[in-house]
């Protein structure tokens, strides 16, 4: 080991160099304050009770897809979290074809919602958006300080990302016209925890007309 190679009494260890192949341009993400996080959209609704779940579904993705157009407008950032149903070798497009391929609601919520060219999307393994994936990054990286949670279901997945939000300080919307459960009074108590446990501003899209 030759002199030069100490500091100290301590290894001197280069710091790695950047790669020099050219692998596509960075695209840093844009400040977003508030952001929309779609939870499970994109749904093929193949579970025993989602039959239940499906008429409110299709209710809700149409006042989604209009709250999405008011935010995408005001410069709102958008990300899609859905479950990877357990498929480790799979990503979005699939989840998305196979939705196309199913027909019938799962098919009709997925061309209403489908993630446009500016959307982000997630994989996630359990209910919350935020367990194993890199949401929190992705927050940080756009200074989010809001979060519009909507999706489904009202009562499981929504209720725990909205939780795991509030740990986190967000300040939480979550339109109860935007979210659907298995019942009404599923996603009457969910959207009441919601409301008063979490501070979760619970009000429609339709009646909340502003954004901040």
């Amino acid at each position: 080991m030759s002199p030069s190679s100490r500091s100290q009494g301590r290894l001197a260890v280069a710091a790695p160099g950047k790669p020099t192949a050219s692998v596509g341009a960075a695209q840093p993400l844009a400040r977003s304050p508030t952001v929309l996080l779609l939870v499970d959209v994109v749904n093929p609704f193949d579970f025993p009770e989602a039959p239940r779940l499906e008429p409110a579904a299709r209710t809700a993705a149409r006042a989604i897809a209009r709250l999405k157009d008011r935010l995408a407008r005001s410069g709102a950032l958008t990300v899609d979290a859905n479950d990877n149903y357990g498929r480790w070798r799979s990503d979005f497009r699939d989840i998305l074809d196979g939705c196309h391929r199913r027909g019938g609601t799962a098919a009709e919520i997925a061309r209403r919602l489908a993630p446009t060219e500016h959307d982000l999307v997630i994989l996630k393994p359990r209910h919350s958006a935020f367990f194993a994936t890199p949401l929190d990054l992705i927050l940080g990286q756009v200074h989010a300080r809001r979060l519009v949670i909507a999706g489904y279901a009202a009562d499981i997945c929504v209720q725990l990302t909205a939780m795991d939000a509030s740990l986190r300080g967000f300040e939480l919307w979550v339109p109860g016209d935007c979210t659907a459960a298995e019942s009404p009074r599923e996603k009457a108590e969910a959207l009441d925890y919601m409301r008063r446990v979490l501070k979760a501003d619970t009000r429609t899209a339709a009646r909340r007309r502003e954004l901040d």
